[in-house]
C-alpha cells in the first residue's frame, strides 16, 4: 500500500512539475516578450512622425478623415476629389480661407514663400505637364505635404523626393 501511495504521489508531483514547467514556456514565449519596431527612417514612419507633429489638431481630424479617399477629377466629397478641391476644402473647414477651386486660380492669390520657410497650411504648387500649375497640395511639416494624388487618393507625401522636387513650381501662403 505504501508503494502505491508513493508511486500516486510521485506522479503527481511529475505532473505538477510538468505543468508548472509548460505554464513557464507559454510565458516566456508570449508575444508580450517580443519587441517588435518600425525603422524610424521609414517615409511611412516619417509620415506618421509629421501627422503626429501637427500644431492644429483639427488640421490633423481632417487629413485622418480623407486619408485614402479615391482621386476623382472635379470631385468635392467622400466618393472622390481632387487635388484642387482637397486643397478648397481643407483651406475653406481649417483655417476659414476661401481660395478658387481650380489649382492655376489658387497658385494666384498665394503669396510666394521659400520652401524653407513654408508653416503648417501653406500651399505647395506642381506642374506634371509643362509651364501651369495643374497639382496642388497643402504643407504640414518636415517636409511632408497632403496631396489628392491621381494614383493613391487622399495622401501624406514626402516633399523632399526628388519626383516633387523637378516639378514644384511655387509655394506660398495664403494670408
Amino acid at each position: 500500500m505504501e508503494i502505491t501511495l508513493n508511486h500516486s504521489l510521485d506522479n503527481l508531483d511529475l505532473k505538477k512539475n510538468v505543468f508548472y514547467l509548460i505554464a513557464l514556456m507559454l510565458f516566456l514565449s508570449s508575444c508580450g516578450t517580443r519587441k517588435y519596431t518600425v525603422k524610424s527612417d521609414t517615409k511611412a514612419a516619417k509620415a506618421a512622425d509629421a501627422m503626429a507633429s501637427l500644431q492644429s489638431k483639427p488640421l490633423y481630424r481632417f487629413i485622418t478623415d480623407w486619408t485614402g479617399v479615391r482621386y476623382r477629377f472635379g470631385g468635392l466629397d467622400k466618393n472622390g476629389i481632387d487635388c484642387s478641391g482637397f486643397a478648397f476644402l481643407l483651406e475653406k473647414e481649417i483655417y476659414g480661407v476661401t481660395l478658387p477651386r481650380i489649382s492655376r486660380e489658387q497658385a494666384n492669390v498665394v503669396k510666394h514663400k521659400n520652401i524653407d520657410k513654408l508653416k503648417e497650411g501653406d500651399l505647395v504648387f506642381f506642374s506634371f505637364g509643362g509651364n501651369d500649375v495643374d497639382h496642388v497640395g497643402v504643407y504640414l511639416n518636415n517636409g511632408f505635404f497632403v496631396h489628392a494624388s491621381t494614383t493613391r487618393g487622399v495622401i501624406v507625401d514626402d516633399l523632399t523626393l526628388p519626383a516633387y522636387q523637378k516639378v514644384l513650381v511655387k509655394s506660398g501662403s495664403v494670408n
